[in-house]
C-alpha cells in the first residue's frame, strides 16, 4: 500500500498545479485522489455532463474533443502523463465544455470538485497555477481557430507531420524518420477533417517526394524542404 501511495504522490508531483505542495499536503491530496482505469475508446466524461471534478493522467493518453451536430469531431488537445484535465468547470460550477476519451488504455486520478476547491482555498497559488494552465489552453484554442479558419487540410497535415518529425524524428541515411502512432482517422480528428482527405493528401505528399511512407513509418528526405512547404502552403 505504501508503494502505491508513493507512486500516486510521484504522479501528482509531476502536475504543474501541485508541484509546490508540501509533503503533508501531498499526503492529504493522495488520500483524496481516486484511481480510475479506462480502456482505449472509453468515454471519461461527455460534453454537457455536470462537472464532478478534475482528472490527473498517470498513464496513457486522453483526447479532448468537441463534436458537431453532424457527429464530426474536432480534437482540442491530446494529453499524456503529468497533465490535468477539466480544471475550468471545477471553478465555474458548470458542465464539461468538451468530451474526453481514452486515446489508449489510461490510468487516471480523480479529484472531486469539493476537495480541489478546498485545496485552492488553503493554497491560493494553486488557483493561480490553474489560471496559467487555462491561459495556455486558451492560446491553443485560438491557434486551432486560426488554422481551421485560414489554412487548408494540406497545410494542417504538413504542419502536424513537421511537428512529429521535430519531436520524435531520428536522423538516418534516408532522412528524418519517425513512426506515426495514430491512425488516419485519428489524424483527421486532430486536424479537423475526414479520414479520406488525410489518406488522399498523404498519397499526394508522397508522390511529390516530400515524404515516404512504409506502413506507419514516415521518412522525411529533406526537413528544410518540408519546413519551406509548411511556410508557403497556407
Amino acid at each position: 500500500m505504501g508503494d502505491v501511495r508513493a507512486e500516486r504522490a510521484a504522479s501528482l508531483k509531476k502536475v504543474p498545479l501541485f508541484s509546490g505542495l508540501s509533503e503533508t499536503e501531498m499526503d492529504s491530496l493522495v488520500a483524496r485522489a481516486v484511481p480510475r482505469q479506462f480502456r482505449q475508446g472509453e468515454v471519461i466524461f461527455a460534453e454537457g455532463d455536470l462537472c464532478q471534478g478534475l482528472y490527473v493522467i498517470e498513464s496513457g493518453a486522453v483526447r479532448i474533443f468537441k463534436t458537431s451536430a453532424g457527429g464530426r469531431e474536432q480534437v482540442l488537445t491530446v494529453e499524456g502523463p503529468g497533465s490535468s484535465i477539466a480544471e475550468l468547470p471545477v471553478f465555474d460550477g458548470g458542465t464539461y465544455p468538451a468530451s474526453a476519451i481514452a486515446a489508449s488504455d489510461a490510468g487516471l486520478l480523480f479529484i472531486s470538485k469539493k476537495d480541489f476547491q478546498g485545496l485552492c482555498l488553503q493554497h491560493p497559488d494553486v488557483a493561480l497555477k490553474v489560471l496559467r494552465v487555462v491561459g495556455a489552453r486558451l492560446r491553443g484554442l485560438v491557434s486551432i481557430i486560426e488554422e481551421l479558419s485560414f489554412t487548408t487540410v494540406r497545410h494542417r497535415l504538413l504542419a502536424l507531420l513537421l511537428r512529429e518529425a521535430c519531436e520524435k524524428g531520428k536522423k538516418t541515411m534516408r532522412g528524418i524518420e519517425f513512426t506515426l502512432t495514430t491512425s488516419n482517422q485519428e489524424l483527421a480528428f486532430q486536424i479537423g477533417t475526414v479520414r479520406e482527405l488525410v489518406s488522399r493528401n498523404l498519397s499526394r505528399l508522397q508522390a511529390a517526394g516530400l515524404l515516404k511512407l512504409d506502413g506507419k513509418r514516415v521518412v522525411i528526405p529533406d526537413l528544410a524542404v518540408l519546413e519551406k512547404e509548411v511556410a508557403t502552403s497556407e
